[in-house]
């Protein structure tokens, strides 16, 4: 897309002044963080900032805002089932569909603006009751725009249907008409209220004869002076012809009939037939589609789409698709007589009807807060088929470059960040990267959280992130001292080196309170026990004491012992796993074979050679030696012993 037509608008920060004071700030997914630094560019750098706050700069308000965030939640679930659409109708007929979907998001719009309007109403305060009252005006010109692109690029209608669909358009959208039809049908006497003629011209100017022609009998009832000229006008909005949806009339005689129609109206005109009545001769040279008198009707029509769709029902109902650009520069340009410049969703519509569709889109993006609007849409009209073409230059195409852009805003809310996953996962070419991305970013606030993070990561494969959450949660546990909640994490992080720290805190604790904590889940470790060697002993370890409370002594005495020779148990966790010997040493029951008692034997001595490695920490003074001294003398002592039964037991069993 080409760059923007104009400089963005400046975001003016409270109480700094960036023209004496540098400021410094980091870029976040969807905001940025800026503060004032104490350098000073024209002066001595001050010892503090003046103004010590740091700021937040959201370019995307809308996501926080309750009702919005309804259209989002809602507007997610028709994007969804459009792209199952798409693979289900693969290669078949879909434009009904297609209009369908169209149709559906402008009933969310709708409904939106229809809840904005009622909370703007009941809203106390005046700044909220006009900020309310501004997004409801942004989401009906939204919804026009929707409505005009549905008519033009969904449905695709061609000359004859396509003015009545223009028709449904302007009085789906211009609906003061009602409000006034409503308080003058309210009056006693309708055809005397002051704004009846107004009504019933409006009636007129957006083709809604049927209406208009009721008006006209309420007015014949009222004034039989009228009657006459009343009934002939009705005639003539009754004969009108209009190519109706089921008529199979061709264009060629809906022309021949409404000229012969056309002539019928002027001829009354200049018979003098409404001359009585200046209303009456108004709405008849409405129906000639004379111009002038059109024109004259501004405030009635309210825009100048209006005028165009009214003087192309009256001037040419067999309007074509392709000329609709030409009467509407005409009737641009005729509403504003030069007095004002064209609005933005005036180039918006005209962007529209020159089918310029790339155009409506840029507009659209620069126009608009936020990215709701031009993702949907671009979306539904690349399933159209109409933006095959244009890819912009730094590689992605149209469509998925604004999916990720809207995808990115919603990674911006605590709650809507669920939302853009589905967005990223629809964008082929960049959309696995930037949910990596963004998907890392989002704050893991609550456990319950942490796990929808991590669902989304493990349905996709995307092992380094789920790695990475389970070692923020696994650091989190171990912060607030949940070892068996840091230990699970970091099992399922298959994280080696953060188990090993986690079951040593596990053996800690063990020597300091003398028992372990969680043990269901040391319990059941299970094959996950041999991710680290450090978690391996934790499991054995914990195998071990559950045997000796079974009093399944031998076993638990061949475990120990191997915890030892094999290595697998920590240096400094030697000591205690001797001292967890002794009480199977003084069993009754010889429960060390000789050559058992051997090794157990080794490793004290191998543990005394060089400086005592122990449980408790160096450094604790000449009580803690003597207590470690008093350790080593009971294990060899009960060795000895251990070592003598054992050696009569095995001697007294060879030798019978």
């Amino acid at each position: 897309m080409e760059d923007l037509d104009g400089e963005p608008a400046v975001t003016l920060i409270p109480e700094v002044n960036s023209t004496k004071k540098q400021l410094c700030f980091d870029w976040g997914p969807g905001e940025m963080l800026t503060c004032e630094t104490s350098f000073n560019k024209k002066a001595k750098p001050e010892a503090e900032p003046t103004c010590p706050y740091i700021y937040i700069l959201r370019k995307d308000m809308d996501v926080h805002s309750p009702i919005l965030r309804k259209l989002f939640n809602e507007s997610h679930g028709i994007f969804v089932g459009l792209q199952r659409l798409e693979e289900e109708l693969s290669g078949r007929p879909r434009k009904a569909q297609l209009v369908r979907v169209s149709k559906n998001y402008r009933s969310v719009i709708r409904a939106c603006m229809e809840e904005m309007h009622q909370a703007a109403t009941a809203a106390k305060d005046p700044a909220s009751s006009s900020q309310l009252s501004s997004q409801v005006s942004i989401l009906s010109a939204v919804e026009l725009i929707w409505n005009l692109c549905e008519i033009l690029f969904i449905e695709v209608a061609p000359a004859g249907p396509l003015l009545l669909h223009l028709l449904d358009w302007v009085q789906l959208h211009m609906c003061e008409v009602d409000n006034l039809s409503a308080d003058v049908l309210g009056n006693e006497n309708p055809s005397k209220h002051d704004k009846f003629w107004n009504l019933v011209t409006v009636l007129v100017l957006q083709g809604r004869l049927d209406e208009a022609r009721q008006m006209l009998s309420k007015e014949a009832d009222a004034n039989p002076g009228s009657a006459a000229m009343c009934r002939v006008l009705g005639d003539l909005m009754k004969t009108m012809p209009i190519l109706s949806p089921g008529n199979t009339q061709t264009l060629t005689e809906l022309e021949l009939k409404w000229q012969h129609w056309h002539e019928e109206c002027e001829r009354y005109l200049q018979d003098g037939t409404f001359a009585p009545s200046p209303h009456l001769s108004l709405l008849c040279q409405i129906l000639l589609g004379n111009e002038a008198v059109i024109l004259e009707q501004k405030e009635l029509l309210g825009t100048w789409y209006h005028l165009m769709v009214t003087q192309l029902l009256y001037s040419h109902p067999t309007v074509k698709p392709t000329e609709l650009h030409i009467y509407a520069q005409s009737s641009l340009d005729l509403f504003l007589g030069g007095e004002s410049s064209p609005e933005p969703l005036d180039n918006i519509l005209m962007a529209a009807f020159e089918f310029d569709i790339h155009q409506v889109i840029k507009e659209c993006s620069i126009a608009l807060s936020n990215w709701w609007f031009v993702a949907h849409l671009t979306d539904l009209l690349d399933h159209c088929q109409l933006l095959q073409s244009h890819s912009l230059y730094f590689g992605s195409n149209m469509r998925e470059f604004i999916l990720l852009e809207y995808a990115s805003g919603l990674f911006a809310h605590h709650s809507l960040w669920q939302l853009g996953v589905d967005y990223f996962d629809h964008c082929p070419e960049s959309g696995r990267v930037s949910l990596e991305l963004h998907i890392e970013r989002v704050p893991l606030n609550t456990e319950q959280k942490a796990l929808k993070v991590l669902r989304v990561c493990e349905q996709r494969g995307m092992t380094e992130q789920v790695r990475s959450i389970c070692k923020i949660l696994a650091m989190n546990a171990v912060r607030n001292n949940r070892l068996g909640s840091a230990l699970s994490w970091s099992i399922r992080a298959k994280d080696a080196a953060f188990a090993t720290l986690v079951s040593d805190r596990f053996l800690r604790d063990y020597c300091e309170r003398g028992c372990f904590s969680d043990l269901d889940l040391i319990d059941n470790l299970g094959p996950a026990m041999m991710l680290s060697d450090r978690l391996t002993f934790l499991g054995k370890y914990r195998e071990f004491h559950r045997l000796y409370g079974e009093k399944r002594f031998v076993a638990g005495a061949s475990l120990l012992l191997s915890l030892m020779t094999s290595q697998i148990a920590p240096r400094s966790f030697w000591m205690t796993l001797l001292t967890d010997a002794l009480p199977l040493l003084e069993q009754k029951q010889v429960i060390f074979s000789a050559e058992q008692t051997y090794e157990l034997m080794r490793c004290l001595e191998d543990l005394t050679e060089g400086r005592p490695t122990c449980s408790e920490p160096d450094g604790l003074g000449p009580q803690a030696d003597d207590v470690e001294t008093t350790k080593v003398e009971m294990l060899r002592l009960a060795l000895a012993r251990n070592l003598a039964r054992a050696i009569i037991k095995e001697g007294s069993l060879e030798g019978s």
